[in-house]
């Protein structure tokens, strides 16, 4: 005997940056009762306006998208504060009747909110520092090679260049006695809902890379420069924050320090924009059980818009 699946539903909508995500999900709110939740690592900061391409008020008055403008961009914001906090989102939704969309780009988000994430343990400042001193020291092929002892299957997976990663994973065998490989392996809690997954999957490289450049001659039009110059300014601005290593930001501190061309500092946005991209879309042909569908395609907003009638029918 077939059983209807009663869970409540959830949709993912996601796709490279400058893929139309925005323009779809604001389409498909209007034709169904959806609330728009972001998934956007550079859209939860605060001032953060031009350069992460945040929807404009207009847009964001008309269709609210939650986590947005949640964080100081002094402050860290993790994959695990992201589930935490979609969770209680898409909770806060479905107890009003409606259905979350979650829209954006950072795969990251997206695998840990349907997957969930490792329990491992926090991070001891102590410790971390302990094991920094020893890298300065030893160098950082020393501290590949003690890890490849200890947990082999992380060390090979993990560039000796990628210094931070292996000290987190030498921290978490300190602090826990088991191998980062082997706690990563654990149980996880997926998400407990009935979800569609949608894919933007632009097709024509050319045309991407065309819309990408064209949205950043637009930022530095809006007013990119003096966005950078004001955070900047702050008194907690520091270079190696989480929030200004974001692309379109990091490529514009060497053009503020006198030491690029503003034509340099646009030509790396787009290159560094491109890359991201390309990474992104990497990562969305790994979402086997995505329904995919080529950005762009004329008719492509209808597509999808069947697409979602019929899961909001089932």
């Amino acid at each position: 005997m077939n059983h209807a699946d009663s869970r409540s539903r959830v949709l993912f909508l996601m796709g490279p940056t400058a893929s139309g995500k925005t323009a779809l999900a604001c389409a498909l709110a209007e034709h169904f009762p959806l609330d728009l939740v972001s998934v956007d690592s550079a859209l939860v900061y605060r001032g953060m306006d031009v350069g992460s391409a945040k929807p404009d008020a207009a847009t964001l008055q008309r269709f609210p998208h939650r986590l947005i403008d949640i964080r100081d961009p002094a402050q860290a914001y993790s994959a695990a504060e992201f589930r935490a906090d979609a969770l209680r989102e898409i909770e806060q939704i479905h107890a009003q009747g409606r259905i979350p969309l979650l829209v954006g780009g950072t795969g990251l988000y997206f695998r840990a909110l349907e997957l969930g994430l490792s329990p491992l343990p926090q991070a001891d400042p102590t410790l971390r520092a302990d094991l920094a001193r020893q890298a300065a020291d030893k160098g950082k092929f020393y501290m590949h090679e003690r890890l490849a002892k200890l947990d082999p299957a992380t060390a090979a997976r993990l560039n000796p260049n990628d210094v931070q990663r292996v000290q987190r994973a030498l921290e978490v065998i300190a602090l826990s006695g088991k191998a980062l490989s082997e706690l990563q392996g654990g149980s996880r809690r997926r998400l407990p809902y009935r979800l569609l997954k949608l894919g933007l999957l632009p097709r024509q490289r050319v045309a991407l890379h065309a819309r990408i450049a064209d949205r950043f001659d637009a930022m530095l039009a809006a007013g990119l420069v003096a966005e950078l110059e004001r955070l900047r300014q702050r008194a907690d601005w520091a270079e190696d924050l989480p929030s200004m290593r974001a692309v379109g930001y990091r490529q514009g501190w060497p053009y503020l320090d006198g030491t690029c061309s503003l034509e340099d500092f646009r030509l790396n946005a787009i290159h560094a924009t491109r890359q991201l991209a390309k990474r992104q879309i990497t990562w969305l042909r790994s979402e086997l059980d995505a329904w995919m569908f080529d950005a762009d395609d004329a008719t492509v907003g209808e597509r999808v818009l069947r697409a979602v009638a019929g899961f909001l029918d089932r």
